[in-house]
C-alpha cells in the first residue's frame, strides 16, 4: 500500500502511489487503501479542489501513476447520529490462522517481513474472497503495536516471496523502491513450448480487456500502459516445455502471464490467458506454475533485504517430472540498470545519426575552405 508521510489523521495526508496501483482510478485507490472514506466524500473533495495529485486538482475518475503524490484532506469526524454506520471491526484470528500466517514467514527484522505465500491464497480481499494475507497480518505484529502493511501483491495462484512492511516508515520506503524500480523481483515459471530466442525482452503495452470488469488484461498497442519483461530460458524439455526466469521491469497487473501468453508460450496452469494450451498432458499439475523466487530491495536502515522463497510442492514435482535440475535455477542478478527500451534505443540511434551528419557537413565545409585558400595556381 502507499505510505502516508504524516502520522496524525487530523492533518492533511500525503500518499505515494506504489507500483501495484499504477494506472488505476483515483476513486479505486481510495476504496483499496482508505475504505472508510465514502465515494461521496471523495467527489466533494474533488469538486472543492481539496483533492490533489502532484499538487494539481484531481477528479475521482482520474488515472494515477506510480510515484505520484496524492494529497488527502484531513479526516472528517463521523456524524454523531444514531443512524451512523459503526466501524467494522476485524474478527479475532483463530489459532489455525495465526499458525498459518507465521508458518509463511521466511524473514523478519525490525522493519520488514518476507513471506513465502502459498498458491491459492489471495493477497487482499475482494468479492467472494474472505481468506487472504491482508486478513492475517494481525498475527505478524509480534513485539510491535502497529499492524504490518502490504507494499505489493501477488496473484492468488502465484506463490512465493511477498514483502511486508512493519512500520509506516518502512512502508513509505518500500513503496518508493517499487515505484522507482530499484526493487528487484525474480520469478520462476514453467511455460509451454520453447521460445526461439533464449534470452529476450518482451515489450508489449497492457490494458484492461473490455467487458471483463477489469479482471482480465490484454495487449493493447494503442491504449495500453508500457510493460517490459525479461525472460531467460534455464532449461528445456525438448520442445514440450521450458523452465524460465522472469524479471518484470514494470508492475502491470498480470504482466508476466499476459506477456508469456502473447509470445505463444503461456505459463503452465494459466488457463485464463493460455486456454487449453496452458496445460501439459500426463501427470503435470494443472495448478499455476508461476513462483516469486526472489525479492531484493534496499532496507530502510541500510543494507538490503534479499530473500529466496522455496518452491511449492506441485512446482517442485513438475521440475522433477520434466527432468530439470533445480541447481541450475538461481542465476546471479545483474546489478546494472535495466536494459534500454526500444524507444530509448531508437532515440539514441537517431541522436548518433544526427551527430554523424553534422560531422560530415563539417568535413565538407573544411575541404571546400581548404581548396579556396590553398588550391590556386602557383605564380
Amino acid at each position: 500500500m502507499s505510505g502516508a508521510t504524516t502520522a496524525s489523521s487530523s492533518d492533511v495526508r500525503q500518499f505515494t502511489v506504489d507500483a501495484d496501483d499504477d494506472g488505476i482510478r483515483l476513486d479505486r485507490w481510495f476504496k483499496r487503501h482508505l475504505p472508510d472514506i465514502s465515494f461521496g466524500t471523495v467527489s466533494r473533495w474533488a469538486r472543492t479542489g481539496q483533492l490533489r495529485v502532484d499538487g494539481k486538482r484531481a477528479k475521482e475518475g482520474d488515472r494515477i501513476e506510480a510515484g505520484q503524490t496524492i494529497r488527502v484532506p484531513p479526516a472528517e469526524p463521523a456524524a454523531a447520529t444514531t443512524s451512523a454506520r459503526p466501524k467494522r471491526q476485524r474478527a479475532p484470528l483463530s489459532d489455525d490462522q495465526i499458525d498459518l500466517a507465521r508458518s509463511m514467514v521466511i524473514h523478519k527484522d525490525a522493519q520488514a517481513i518476507v513471506l513465502n505465500k502459498p498458491p491459492g491464497l489471495a493477497t487482499q480481499g475482494g468479492t467472494k474472497t474472505h481468506e487472504h494475507v491482508d486478513g492475517l497480518l494481525d498475527a505478524l505484529s509480534y513485539d510491535l503495536e502497529g499492524r504490518p502493511k502490504l507494499v505489493h501483491r501477488l496473484d492468488k495462484d502465484t506463490s512465493g516471496a511477498l514483502l511486508i512492511a512493519r512500520t509506516a516508515r518502512a512502508a513509505a520506503h518500500f513503496a518508493k523502491a517499487f515505484s522507482s524500480r530499484t526493487a528487484r523481483k525474480v520469478y520462476w515459471a514453467i511455460i509451454t513450448g520453447v521460445p526461439s530466442i533464449e534470452d529476450g525482452m518482451v515489450e508489449l503495452p497492457i490494458a484492461k480487456q473490455p467487458g471483463s470488469g477489469g479482471e482480465k488484461m490484454h495487449v493493447d498497442e494503442k491504449e495500453g500502459s508500457p510493460a517490459r519483461t525479461r525472460y531467460r530460458v534455464i532449461e528445456r524439455a525438448g520442445n514440450r516445455a521450458a523452465w524460465v526466469e522472469l524479471q518484470p521491469f514494470t508492475g502491470r497487473t498480470h504482466q508476466l502471464r499476459v506477456h508469456m501468453a502473447a509470445i505463444g508460450h503461456p505459463i503452465v496452469g494459466d488457463g485464463k490467458y493460455g486456454g487449453q494450451e496452458a496445460f501439459l498432458s500426463g501427470s503435470i499439475s494443472r495448478k499455476m506454475h508461476l513462483h516469486a523466487r526472489r525479492i531484493r530491495v534496499d532496507h530502510p536502515d541500510g543494507g538490503r533485504v534479499d530473500m529466496i522463497a522455496e518452491l511449492p510442492h506441485h512446482f517442485a514435482e513438475t521440475l522433477s517430472s520434466l527432468g530439470f535440475d533445480p541447481a541450475l535455477g538461481d542465476i546471479p542478478l545483474d546489478d546494472g540498470p535495466p536494459p534500454p527500451t526500444r524507444a530509448q534505443l531508437k532515440a539514441k540511434a537517431k541522436a548518433h545519426a544526427k551527430t554523424v551528419r553534422k560531422e560530415r557537413r563539417g568535413e565538407r565545409r573544411s575541404r571546400g575552405s581548404g581548396g579556396e585558400t590553398g588550391g590556386g595556381r602557383k605564380p
